[in-house]
């Protein structure tokens, strides 16, 4: 059975990233579930090309320091050759109607000039992503979830057309995750890609940067902590972020601080030291260029190998080569 799961680096990885994620695929992937730094998705609007690099290789470098086998992350742009064969393939097997149905696409084109044909068919390039990989499932939100059952309708189409080529994948709910809200605004998640970033941490923030963040963030009314989410969704905020790093329960950590400044310090705390080895790995990783290329190159190599018989039959079975 095999799992896979991919992250876009459209900005630095950031706490919700880290305890949603990241941490989760260390601790209970299995020993077949793949995980890939997906910057080819990063490319459907307008980016910096050297920031989006630098961006991948820090993301690579912070996978592997959260714990995640190396042998089980790749760069998905290390294998464009092949993704690029496979999604030509897939393109020519999917309608425009299916494309143009994505939910995605009709909401971040809404509204906009000149948008890129690649947003329209980057559910095609995750379809190759998906089978080029032979997975068995795709843990995703219900935001995503309309883009595996393309892979899946696409794999079925051509297995029944051509031939007997692609594993038929399922999207799956992951598990429930920490709930990480922006600091400064705790009505919205936490996001790597958001233009301010008062009220998000990230991983390779240092400690003082964590600490200031923390004492600006946002609270609610009352005299003392309490956790109720709907009305006081600040401090819930807090308390949520404390229960994921210390293993405790949000409501009943409430009652361990009598003031909002010593709630923040305690979070601040458990923040920067659930980080910290994560942060040190990174930036160790970072430091060494020939060490961290040598596993991006061992990663693409093995991502190439598991996908290449895959690829070559169905290029035959579709008439190429």
């Amino acid at each position: 059975m095999i799992k896979l799961s991919g992250i876009t680096p459209s900005g630095h990885v950031q706490l919700g990233n880290h305890l949603g994620a990241l941490r989760r695929w260390a601790a209970d992937g299995g020993p077949d579930d793949l995980y890939f730094v997906s910057d080819l998705h990063g490319m459907t609007t307008a980016h910096n090309p050297a920031k989006l690099r630098s961006l991948a290789t820090e993301q690579l470098a912070v996978l592997i320091a959260t714990g995640i086998e190396p042998e089980r992350i790749f760069v998905q742009s290390d294998l464009a050759r092949e993704l690029g064969a496979l999604t030509w393939i897939l393109e020519c097997t999917c309608s425009y109607g299916e494309a143009a149905r994505m939910i995605q696409f009709k909401e971040k084109s809404k509204g906009q000039a000149g948008v890129r044909l690649s947003l329209l068919t980057y559910p095609v390039l995750m379809a190759a992503d998906i089978l080029l990989q032979g997975a068995d499932q795709v843990p995703v939100g219900e935001d995503q979830r309309q883009h595996v059952e393309l892979a899946r309708a696409l794999a079925k189409r051509f297995n029944g057309t051509y031939g007997e080529v692609f594993t038929m994948p399922e999207a799956v709910l992951p598990p429930a995750a920490a709930r990480v809200k922006d600091l400064a605004e705790p009505t919205r998640k936490m996001s790597k890609s958001t233009r301010d970033s008062a009220g998000v941490v990230f991983v390779l923030d240092d400690p003082d940067q964590i600490r200031r963040k923390f004492r600006r963030a946002v609270t609610d009314g009352g005299s003392v902590p309490a956790y109720e989410p709907d009305t006081r969704p600040g401090i819930a905020n807090l308390l949520d972020i404390l229960a994921a790093c210390t293993g405790g329960d949000a409501a009943s950590l409430a009652a361990d601080y009598p003031s909002y400044g010593a709630l923040k310090d305690a979070v601040a705390d458990a923040v920067i030291e659930e980080l910290r080895p994560v942060r040190e790995r990174t930036q160790a990783l970072l430091d060494d260029v020939a060490e961290l290329d040598r596993i991006r190159k061992a990663g693409a190599d093995r991502a190439a190998e598991r996908g290449a018989h895959r690829l070559s039959s169905a290029l035959r079975l579709f008439g190429a080569g």
